[in-house]
Order: structure tokens, then C-alpha cells, then sequence
């Protein structure tokens, strides 16, 4: 076993999960980079963070597999000898993007298995071994972390499997929130709004305008290490006494106003 702390974070090969894992590796974790197809940004991200001194290893699955999961976790654990934080981070978008009269129970479950069910049932696991690890002294307290989304709580009807998915993440995070506190282990969401990668590419020039007119009160696109600071602040101790929070990462999207 390593001495210091560990994270699994999914999705980690791009993006904000690439985000996620770098700044995680400058606050002395060892990361375990789950990708489900990109072994080579997945390599890119263990390099990247070797040659800085860090320890990371690539971890090749899809959240929506159980198989795959349990590997996951089991590759984890045989690296590093520990987990003691998840970040629940890979996530698709709605394929094709279809109108709500015209979605299908294949993109349903597709979007489902692996923004929803997947995060919830690695995190079953994940915290099950926290748990055990907690219990034997090998580490102090875990932390979950839950990648959700702004379109947890904004229509897009186009896309009303991600939304609705999204949405019950923050369900998620307040159960596991209240049954792990004492184990301790805490519970976190962070709601991204409009931050550029991957997935908001192919409507780079809708929110450009969007931003532009004020869709949030700080006028510039999220950035995938706006995320990732925000995780790194929750992962650490710096919220002792707080659990099941939803931290927005949103330029001010939220707020409601006239």
C-alpha cells in the first residue's frame, strides 16, 4: 500500500475528467485513470503526471458494465493498495440528440447505464471498500464525488434522458451522503454549466451567443479546470462538517433572475 491517498476518477482520459485528474495529482493523490476507449489520452494523462513525480495508472472500462466496474476498482486496489476517493466523472450525452416525441428506450438506457446506474453502483462498491479500509486504519475517511450537470435542473428537450439522469444524481448524492456519514465517508455534487469540451464542441456557436447575451452573470466559457478545482477543494478537508452539497461550477447560471 502507498502512503498517500488514491483516486478512481472515470472518464479520465479527456476532458474534464483529464482536468480532474491532473489537478487531483498536484494535490499528492495517485490517480487511477479510467478510460473506456482513449488508451492513448488515457496514456498521455499517466505520463503527464509521472513525469511530474505523481504515480497514475491507466484503467481501461465502461461504468455502464458490472464487469467492468469491479475491474475497475479491483485494478485500483492491486496498484495502490487503497482507495480513498471516487470521482464519478464519465458521463455521455443524449445520441442524436432527438426531440423528447421521438427519444427511444435503447438511448434511455444507453445514457442511463452509464450516467446514472454505473455511477451509483461503482460507488456501492467503491464504498464498500472504503469502508473496509476505514474500519481497518488504512485510511482516515473517503470522499464520493458525483459529476452532474446544470441540465439537472434545465429542459432540454432534445435530450430528455440526460436531463432526467442528471437530475437524479443529486437524489444519488443525498443517499449516499446519509448512509456513508457514518462510515466516514462524504458525499459530494458538482454541477458544471457550459464548460468546453468534448461534448459542447458541436454547439460551440450556440453558447457563444448565448454567453455573449449573459446566460450567466460571468460572461466566458467554463474551463475543464474550473471542475477540477472545485473536486480538488471537496476532495480535501477543507469542508470537515459539510455532506451531500451541490457545488455549482456554473458562472452564476443558477441564480434566477428579472
Amino acid at each position: 500500500m502507498i502512503e498517500q491517498p488514491t483516486a478512481l476518477v472515470t472518464g479520465a482520459s479527456r476532458g474534464i475528467g483529464r482536468a480532474i485528474a491532473l489537478e487531483l495529482a498536484t494535490q499528492g493523490y495517485a490517480i487511477a485513470v479510467n478510460y473506456m476507449r482513449s488508451r492513448k489520452g488515457a496514456d498521455e494523462v499517466v505520463q503527464q503526471i509521472s513525469a511530474a513525480g505523481g504515480h497514475a495508472v491507466a484503467v481501461q472500462g465502461d461504468v455502464g458494465r458490472r464487469e467492468d466496474r469491479d475491474a475497475m476498482v479491483d485494478q485500483t486496489l492491486e496498484r495502490f493498495g487503497r482507495i480513498d476517493l471516487l470521482v464519478n466523472n464519465a458521463g455521455i450525452t443524449s445520441p442524436g440528440r432527438k426531440d423528447l416525441l421521438e427519444a427511444t428506450e435503447d438511448s434511455w438506457d444507453l445514457v442511463f447505464d452509464t450516467n446514472l446506474k454505473g455511477a451509483f453502483f461503482l460507488a456501492q462498491r467503491a464504498a464498500r471498500e472504503m469502508v473496509s479500509l476505514i474500519a481497518a486504519g488504512s485510511i482516515s475517511r473517503g470522499t464520493i464525488v458525483n459529476v452532474s450537470s446544470i441540465s439537472a435542473y434545465a429542459v432540454s428537450t432534445n435530450r430528455v434522458d440526460y436531463c432526467i439522469a442528471k437530475a437524479g444524481l443529486q437524489m444519488m448524492t443525498w443517499q449516499l451522503a446519509s448512509r456513508l456519514a457514518e462510515e466516514k465517508i462524504r458525499v459530494y455534487e458538482i454541477c458544471p454549466g457550459v464548460i468546453a469540451s468534448d461534448m459542447t464542441a458541436p454547439v460551440t456557436e450556440k453558447y457563444d451567443k448565448l454567453i455573449a447575451e449573459g446566460l450567466s452573470p460571468i460572461r466566458r466559457w467554463g474551463q475543464p479546470e474550473d471542475v477540477a478545482k472545485a473536486v480538488a477543494t471537496v476532495a480535501s478537508d477543507a469542508f470537515p462538517f459539510s455532506t451531500g452539497d451541490r457545488i455549482n461550477v456554473d458562472g452564476g447560471f443558477h441564480i434566477r433572475r428579472l
